[in-house]
């Protein structure tokens, strides 16, 4: 019988420790453990110290996740808590996404100084994002604005933008929510012309490949229709070699026993962009991403990704 506490590492931003202690949580009701068989483990990682360049300056999305894999290899952890879309497609060797929790909304958020939406922000207004996704997107719909890379927490995007550096940013919708901070938003964009990055709005449990113990503890909290939708999504990413300096939209909606999967990938100036529909059994998630993937990089051609790699 475990008599020593489980570690549950995360990064030390509120929003991360919100999805700590919603896994925490899910996890002591599941079981009927004290809240005191969990510690929750605070490690800083790399993307949390750099915040004045982009993730793809610095080294892509792993950044926000070696420190907490690293000790999650060695033992020192048991299991770490993750925003999905926050991880890369390739895990180190010996680690495996276990458990997914009920997803979130999926879709983005817009908060705005000068205007509500975006459409309506003046001419030459200045948008921040972190995301190249959110910044290609932006561009599609309005050539005219400025983006700017707009990094750090919530709540210092948040700040940078009362105090008037850009008329509006972007953020997950999820993520407000599980803040308590929606009354911030001023206009929520529509998935089929906005869409999410991969795995947007879902928590992830990361372990370790052979840990059983930890395995019979994750069981109960897994989410399958999420865990189907998101590994869709990965696969899709996977297939394209998604990292921080590819902008990739794309979502999966289950349906019964029925996925259905909608992908895009544009330039960075959102100028050219290419989109992908697919749908089949849930049994073949990650099968159908893959191949929703590769048809859209098939049909893309390599030019496409060479022009802004």
């Amino acid at each position: 019988m475990q008599t020593k506490p489980f570690r549950i590492g995360t990064r030390g931003s509120p929003l991360a420790l919100a999805q700590a202690h919603e896994a925490r949580d899910r996890l002591m009701a599941a079981h009927g453990l004290p809240e005191e068989m969990f510690e929750i483990v605070v490690l800083t990682t790399t993307g949390d110290r750099i915040t004045d360049r982009s993730l793809a300056a610095i080294g892509g999305k792993g950044l926000f996740t070696q420190e907490l894999e690293e000790k999650l290899a060695s033992g020192d952890l048991d299991l770490a808590v993750h925003s999905a879309k926050d991880m890369p497609t390739v895990l180190p060797e010996g680690l495996y996404l276990s458990a997914f929790l009920p997803r979130e909304d999926i879709r983005d958020a817009v908060i705005g100084r000068t205007a509500p939406k975006l459409m309506e922000l003046p001419h030459g207004a200045t948008v921040g994002s972190a995301s190249l996704r959110r910044q290609a997107l932006v561009r599609r719909m309005r050539p005219d604005i400025k983006v700017v890379v707009f990094r750090g927490a919530v709540e210092t995007r948040l700040r940078k933008l009362d105090e008037g550096q850009v008329d509006a940013t972007l953020l997950a919708l999820a993520g407000l929510k599980r803040l308590g901070k929606v009354s911030v938003i001023t206009d929520i964009l529509d998935p089929d012309t906005f869409p999410p990055a991969p795995a947007q709005g879902a928590i992830c449990i990361e372990s370790r490949i052979g840990d059983q113990r930890t395995d019979d503890l994750i069981v109960p909290i897994n989410d399958p229709i999420t865990f189907d939708a998101v590994s869709c999504e990965r696969a899709f990413l996977g297939a394209l070699d998604g990292s921080c300096r590819t902008p990739i939209g794309g979502y999966a909606i289950c349906e019964g026993d029925l996925i259905k999967f909608s992908g895009l990938i544009i330039t960075p100036d959102g100028r050219n962009q290419h989109s992908v529909t697919i749908d089949g059994h849930r049994r073949d998630a990650a099968a159908l991403g893959t191949r929703a993937g590769q048809d859209i990089r098939a049909r893309a051609g390599s030019s496409f990704f060479d022009d802004w790699s």
